[in-house]
């Protein structure tokens, strides 16, 4: 019987951290101590929103935008790919069409 080789191979943390580290920048973090909640609700309410849309423009800075070519190329491809499927569409209810005329007359 021949003799097989079997490599384990482990995620240390501290690998995966690096890689992620070079992947994608975390955004800076402040030294502040977070404010506590307002006991408003309404307060609360407007400081959630807020928080959302801060947590929203931090993700936006974190995507990768496609450059102005490769948008407009891709929107030829869609823009094709639906003409093709809307003549495709329009043929076979054309052919549909004269088969139940045929049948029916």
């Amino acid at each position: 019987m021949a003799e097989t080789n079997v490599t384990r191979i482990s995620a240390k943390e501290s690998s995966v951290k690096k890689s992620v580290s070079k992947a994608v920048k975390a955004p800076k973090r402040s030294n502040k101590t977070p404010k506590a909640a307002p006991t408003n609700p309404f307060l609360r309410l407007l400081a959630s929103i807020g928080g959302y849309f801060k947590g929203a423009w931090i993700e936006l800075r974190l995507v990768r935008w496609p450059s102005r070519r490769a948008t407009w190329g891709l929107t030829l491809a869609v823009i094709l790919f639906s003409a093709f499927f809307v003549v495709l569409i329009l043929l076979l209810d054309l052919l549909f069409k004269y088969l139940f005329e045929l049948i029916l007359s």
